[in-house]
């Protein structure tokens, strides 16, 4: 395996020394190369798909194909003006000269990705490197095996090689992988694995980004309307079956609000799902025998109020609410990633915020209220990698707004030209004539040190 993937590594660091992926002409070839192996194998896809974690058709394009396209249709339109030199301010002191700031490509990257949604989380972030002109390796996840294969397979067809090439194993095809020396490792999983990752990174110095969960809290004022706000965080929360990185992970209510809140649950669950999820074609499955009974030892934690079916052969855990959790409790301890949602009682929206404070850095945090001045004092007192407001998930969506975490919840951010600039370096160009030399500045230092100090600070 280590000789396969030295093989890989040194073909493309090969191929990119001859430039073509540098130029803009190359950049928007390879884009519309992944957009067309996105069109042409959408059919595969959504089977594989279907076979890894019963993802119903709908679920599947909008949260994995779409977005990718949309992703892509985004960088093709904007690729001019990114890759375009940016002109920069050059001090006084400095003139005559000319300052400007270079995008240019990092070389050959890793991009490991995820289970949970195996094509986005891989090709999204392979946007952002074409574009910025790099080749790169992707790993996709093991357990995803089905779309490991279809990816596997198109990208072989799609792609040469010496640009993107697919490297697929387990445990074992990582740690071959981070023996070799990238110019950039793109990480999306568990913090556990993440540390891994940065601290292979950090034998051969290549930069990271590391792009992972936590328990995301949605908060839910007196004053909102309670059907609206449990129909958007239902649908947040179980959507793929409860297995996305920025789902809801906990819900914290004022007590009085706390029944009216579940029974929005209830209706927004059957609504969706019908009376027995089970037989809905609109529910995703938990994607292991492991992960299923990880989250089945959840349940046994506070009391159901809604849902807790579960169906080990069928890997089928209903949608599920969870009340009288402990705060220090297991379920409360990590992220759930699954389709069980606690609710908790607060008080008051200081006691929320000290709550939320109190734990490692979420990747999202939500809140629902209508005061806006309440809004931004949870904005401005607390600290997550992004925030919605009266919603949920849905932030990701925004190719303006870069997407991260930090601390605990991961470190970069990338979408829309986040992603461009996650795979370039920034190279500082200073252009200066050789017209005119000012010779006081070479040795012997004859002009005294208070002058010099007076005249760089005029100067710069």
């Amino acid at each position: 395996m280590s000789a396969a993937v030295s093989e890989i590594v040194a073909r493309q660091r090969s191929f990119f020394a001859g430039a073509s992926t540098r130029a803009l002409s190359g950049r928007i070839a390879a884009l519309k190369a992944l957009r067309r192996l996105l069109v042409s194998e959408e059919a595969a896809f959504l089977d594989a798909l279907k076979q890894d974690l019963g993802k119903p058709p709908a679920e599947s394009w909008l949260g994995e194909i779409g977005f990718v396209l949309g992703e892509i249709d985004r960088a093709l339109k904007s690729l001019p003006s990114w890759t375009r030199p940016e002109r920069a301010r050059t001090p006084l002191l400095l003139l005559p000269a000319r300052s400007r700031v270079v995008p240019e490509p990092k070389g050959v990257v890793l991009i490991v990705g995820p289970w949970n949604y195996p094509l986005q989380l891989l090709l999204a972030p392979l946007v952002g490197a074409l574009a910025a002109g790099n080749c790169a390796v992707l790993k996709p996840s093991e357990l995803a095996a089905a779309t490991s294969r279809a990816l596997s397979s198109a990208v072989g067809r799609h792609f040469d090689p010496r640009l993107v090439a697919v490297v697929e194993g387990g445990a074992e095809t990582v740690s071959a992988l981070l023996e070799e020396s990238f110019d950039h490792v793109f990480f999306t999983g568990s913090a556990r694995v993440g540390r891994i990752v940065m601290a292979s990174a950090a034998k051969t110095l290549a930069p990271v980004t590391l792009e992972m969960g936590g328990k995301n809290p949605a908060i839910v004022d007196r004053d909102v309307d309670l059907a609206v706000a449990s129909r958007r965080i239902a649908w947040a929360k179980f959507f793929n079956a409860g297995q996305t990185c920025v789902a809801p992970d906990y819900l914290l209510v004022p007590p009085a609000r706390k029944p009216g809140l579940i029974e929005g649950l209830r209706e927004a669950i059957g609504e969706f799902y019908g009376e027995d999820p089970r037989l809905s074609p609109d529910y995703a499955r938990i994607v292991s025998d492991a992960h299923f009974s990880r989250l089945a030892s959840l349940l046994r934690e506070g009391r159901i109020v809604v849902g807790g079916a579960t169906d080990r052969s069928a890997r089928y855990i209903a949608p599920t609410v969870v009340e009288g959790v402990a705060a220090d409790g297991r379920i409360m301890a990590e992220e759930i990633f699954g389709p069980i949602l606690p609710v908790l009682e607060c008080d008051s929206l200081e006691e929320s915020i000290a709550f939320v404070n109190a734990r490692p850095r979420p990747l999202a945090l939500y809140y629902f209220s209508r005061d806006r001045g309440r809004q931004e004092r949870v904005v401005r007192e607390t600290s997550s990698g992004g925030v919605c407001l009266n919603d949920a998930i849905v932030h990701i969506l925004n190719p303006d707004l870069p997407f991260g975490g930090g601390g605990a919840s991961g470190m970069g951010s990338y979408h829309g030209k986040a992603s461009f600039e996650a795979f370039t370096h920034r190279k500082s160009v200073m252009a200066r004539s050789l017209r005119w030399d000012f010779r006081r500045r070479y040795p012997p230092y004859r002009t005294p040190l208070a002058v010099l100090k007076r005249l760089s600070r005029r100067l710069s």
